[in-house]
């Protein structure tokens, strides 16, 4: 996440592991659109400027008390999210995705859409150099740019090899998790069925830049 990207390049944002998954839900379940934010206090100041949107993610892992929603793609599958938008704040994805300032374009993605982003990218920007961005240092997220990658250059990449590399992803979280005390341990096991459904959102995730987030839209394809 920290190498320097050229200007002018597509710029596809990885994170398996949880919140583009998330926000690949979230879609899923109704939401018209995602700002996605670099910090938990970025979140709050804009929900204050925009009180009727929904709040989402996690710090640390963890979700805020502030917030609305974790950044738990199970969690997002049973939310009452009415239609509403929602901020996006974690870690990784979202601090990820504000990083890159004049990109030909900018897209989320993870296993869950990890098809029709390359679709997408083929339809509107085949001849543009693209550069994957894996904004964690565990095997999911650099299986997803792996696979993703082979689609864009036309070929058929195995689903079962990318889910097993987000299993040992899921393994490395789980290792590098062992020495915390149990209430800072993030419980994946309800999150990576959604981690792992290859493909299950046919849209890409698109995108805008403004001054302060990066606002997501669903973009079929």
């Amino acid at each position: 996440m920290d190498a320097e990207v050229p200007a002018g390049t597509v710029v596809v944002v990885i994170d398996v592991i949880r919140a583009f998954t998330t926000a690949a839900v979230a879609f899923e379940r109704g939401v018209p659109g995602i700002a996605c934010v670099p910090s938990a206090e970025a979140g709050r100041a804009l929900r204050r400027r925009h009180p009727s949107r929904l709040l989402g993610g996690e710090n640390g892992g963890l979700t805020p008390a502030d917030f609305d929603f974790g950044n738990s793609p199970f969690e997002m599958s049973v939310a009452e999210v009415g239609g509403r938008e929602l901020i996006q704040s974690t870690s990784n994805g979202t601090r990820g995705l504000v990083r890159y300032p004049a990109p030909a374009a900018l897209l989320a993605a993870s296993a869950r859409n990890a098809g029709s982003t390359a679709r997408w990218i083929t339809k509107h920007h085949p001849a543009t150099p693209c550069t994957l961005v894996c904004t964690g240092l565990t095997e999911e997220d650099r299986a997803c740019a792996e696979h993703l990658r082979a689609l864009l250059d036309g070929s058929a990449p195995r689903p079962a090899d990318l889910v097993a590399g987000i299993m040992a992803g899921a393994a490395e979280h789980a290792r590098s998790a062992a020495g915390l005390p149990a209430a800072e341990r993030v419980d994946l096991s309800r999150d990576l069925p959604f981690c792992c459904d290859v493909d299950r959102s046919g849209f890409a995730m698109v995108g805008d830049i403004r001054p302060d987030h990066v606002a997501l839209t669903m973009v079929r394809s």
